[in-house]
């Protein structure tokens, strides 16, 4: 296919649809409070609106009572190609108004952004999506390739309600398709001053929630007791906790702080990458995290009364391993807390690492340089992760791809799950304009 030719007034009718449709999207609490407590009912029924106002059907997967996919069928010039999906997650996290500074569900525009919970995380890709189809389905445009629409449920708490269970319960929706984009990647991340590296997501590390129980002798609490099971418990909780863990890096790593390196001018040393994060601002909190495993205490249980010593105590701790290392995570646990402390696991889910080659990623690519000639993409591998993890099971490779040019002094990675989360109109204009172009010729 060729670049895209939209018109001028076409373009502008994109960029509005596209905001305005975010706007619509953020003014539906579809709050996920984990724990199967959600309910997407209300803004999957949008979904359904806005698509079928262009001609596009739809239909919406109910996994339980209110946990809604919506799942559409878009036919390409070459169906015979392997297809495309092209997901979204439609649940936020809980959002607590006290703490923002407007209305976190009012979709407000204030200084160029869109401000609301899901603003970045992540309905103003749904919204990107939709505006597109929309446009597409009126003006009679087809894409390279069948295309399968996913709105998924649940993405906040696990996905059981949402991707997990469509891939589980109808993987026929998704067949014929072989690779996929969704959230975080594409976006822009200024360094040495002016140069725009664009991260394309093309790696998450697994996921290992743990609890962690000791036991001991329950007792008076004036009395000495030395099988305090709280004191067992804290003392392993502090040495998971302030553990220093090693080094490594995968190959995507290596591939992105070498681009780092080259162009700020800076040192690539293997034996030592953490100097370079400092070349990318706030952004290192995140890529820090995918040097090395990581394992963080986030939940302490223990007791019923001041003076009462408890039997058992437990706690929670967040593991999160990089491709190929979930065993050293499981085994350095194991060996820092000794044999005393019981380890179950709470959630468990899979590492991934795609290669960064390919037509797929050579379309991604041209799309940005399309409409940024300076822009760098380059791949990352992401601490988090999406709902790329369900359908790799489904043997679909998948890439983080929701293009925004952002402002160089925004802290991007701060807006997820944050307060005051918003989104740059202009980064969605450039979005959509980059996803538009990306999706007509993939």
């Amino acid at each position: 296919m060729t670049k895209s030719e939209l018109s001028d007034a076409e373009r502008a009718e994109l960029h509005s649809d596209a905001i305005s449709i975010c706007q619509t999207l953020i003014r539906i609490p579809s709050v996920n409070y984990g724990d199967g407590k959600g309910n997407e009912a209300a803004v999957a029924a949008k979904v359904v609106e806005l698509l079928l106002e262009a001609g596009i059907d739809s239909e919406i997967f109910e996994s339980a009572p209110g946990r809604c996919n919506v799942i559409a069928h878009i036919k390409g010039v070459d169906e015979k190609r392997p297809g495309l999906v092209v997901h979204g997650h439609l649940d936020v996290v809980p959002a607590n108004a006290d703490d923002w500074s407007v209305d976190p569900f009012s979709a407000e525009i204030k200084d160029g952004m869109i401000w609301g919970r899901g603003a970045v995380d992540m309905k103003n890709m749904d919204a990107m999506i939709i505006a597109i189809f929309r446009m597409w389905a009126r003006k009679g445009i087809k894409p390279a390739r069948n295309i399968v629409l996913a709105f998924f449920a649940d993405e906040e708490a696990g996905s059981l309600f949402g991707s997990r269970w469509m891939v589980a319960k109808h993987p026929e929706v998704f067949k014929g398709c072989s690779e996929a984009i969704s959230e975080v990647g594409g976006f822009s991340v200024t360094v040495a001053g002016d140069k725009r590296l664009y991260f394309i997501e093309a790696a998450q590390k697994g996921i290992h929630w743990m609890r962690l129980s000791a036991s001991g002798r329950a007792g008076h609490g004036s009395m000495m007791n030395p099988e305090n099971a709280l004191t067992r418990l804290s003392e392993a909780v502090s040495k998971v906790g302030n553990y220093e863990w090693p080094q490594r890096y995968t190959k995507t790593v290596k591939v992105l702080f070498n681009k780092i390196a080259e162009v700020t001018g800076k040192k690539y040393d293997e034996k030592d990458l953490r100097p370079l994060l400092e070349e990318i601002g706030p952004m290192a909190r995140m890529i820090g995290a995918t040097l090395q495993n990581t394992a963080n205490p986030t939940m302490l249980e223990a007791g019923y009364k001041a003076n009462v010593i408890p039997q058992s105590a437990s706690a929670v701790i967040d593991g999160r391993f990089l491709p190929g290392l979930e065993n050293e995570l499981n085994q350095t646990i194991r060996e820092i807390i000794g044999p005393d402390i019981t380890v179950e696991t709470i959630t468990h889910d899979i590492a991934l690492e795609v290669d960064f080659k390919g037509d797929l990623v050579e379309s991604m690519n041209r799309s940005i340089l399309a409409f940024d000639p300076e822009g760098i993409p380059v791949p990352y591998l992401m601490s988090g992760g999406t709902d790329n993890k369900a359908l790799s099971e489904l043997g679909i490779i998948g890439y983080g791809f929701s293009p925004l040019q952002l402002p160089s002094d925004l802290d991007f990675m701060a807006l997820f799950h944050g307060v005051d989360e918003r989104v740059p109109v202009d980064g969605i204009k450039f979005g959509v304009n980059v996803l538009e172009e990306f999706l007509r010729n993939s």
